[in-house]
């Protein structure tokens, strides 16, 4: 698929899991991927790698996030390199991947580890928006990675939850700000999803059929997955889909099942 041919996309947390699935997959549709990153150097530049031999086109993006001057520091990376790589700053697609996990249930979180988690996870990809909408083409794309914890109460995850709720609300209000300009935003929320981050996790006996009993689609979520609905909101046929949270979890926890 050529679809995206022509068009540049940042990815951030693009060196591993869910972030590198859909670097690897706008890159295969045509997009050139600026693959962000924070301290995994190698991972990224395997990443670059990876798409590089499969036929597309991707550099890589270091800067770290939840910092003061985070937004500044990785647009002025992002555009030194978009204009190497095609001679101008201007960017088609941002997707928003890079986020810290929960810190635990209310019980045992602390204010350090609450203010960390919103600054990245919040604040980061706020004002990242803030300072690429310049540089965005009209017509352009931003798609915020949420999580179906917004929807599923679980307690070990109550400060994270916020702050996916916060990208879900962001979601919607900037919309309606910027569909002016043909830009669409949405958030796609993954469920349960094998990364090598809860590899550990699903190597657990009864773990992964546990999980799986509790989607409609009964399988482990991938990836690719989450990868496959953000590269439809990024094509041509996502452009009439905008202000929308889209559930990519293979229908985590719909409710109770009926015998089969």
């Amino acid at each position: 698929m050529t679809v995206l041919t022509g068009k540049t996309a940042l990815v951030t947390g693009a060196s591993r899991g869910i972030g590198r699935a859909i670097a690897e997959r706008l890159a295969t549709d045509g997009a050139l991927v600026a693959v962000h990153y924070n301290s995994g150097d190698a991972a990224a530049k395997d990443t670059v790698a990876a798409i590089t031999a499969a036929g597309g086109r991707a550099f890589t993006v270091q800067a770290e996030l939840g910092v003061d001057g985070d937004a500044e520091t990785l647009v002025a990376r992002l555009a030194a390199g978009l204009r190497e790589y095609t001679g101008e700053a201007a960017l088609d697609i941002l997707v928003n991947n890079a986020a810290l996990s929960g810190t635990g249930p209310i019980e045992s979180d602390t204010p350090a580890a609450f203010d960390r988690l919103f600054a990245v996870n919040v604040r980061a990809p706020y004002f990242l928006i803030q300072r690429a909408l310049p540089m965005l083409r009209d017509g352009g794309r931003i798609i915020n990675i949420g999580s179906g914890v917004t929807r599923i109460a679980l307690a070990a995850e109550t400060s994270y939850a916020m702050t996916k709720a916060a990208v879900d609300t962001l979601g919607r209000t900037l919309a309606n700000t910027v569909g002016r300009r043909g830009i669409t935003v949405n958030t796609v929320a993954p469920g349960t999803t094998r990364t090598d981050r809860t590899a550990a996790m699903y190597d657990i006996p009864g773990f992964a059929e546990q999980m799986n009993a509790a989607q409609a689609i009964e399988r482990t979520g991938m990836p690719a997955d989450i990868a496959a609905v953000v590269a439809f909101l990024a094509s041509p046929d996502g452009g009439w889909v905008t202000g929308q949270w889209l559930d990519a979890s293979g229908g985590c926890y719909l409710g109770p099942k009926l015998p089969a």
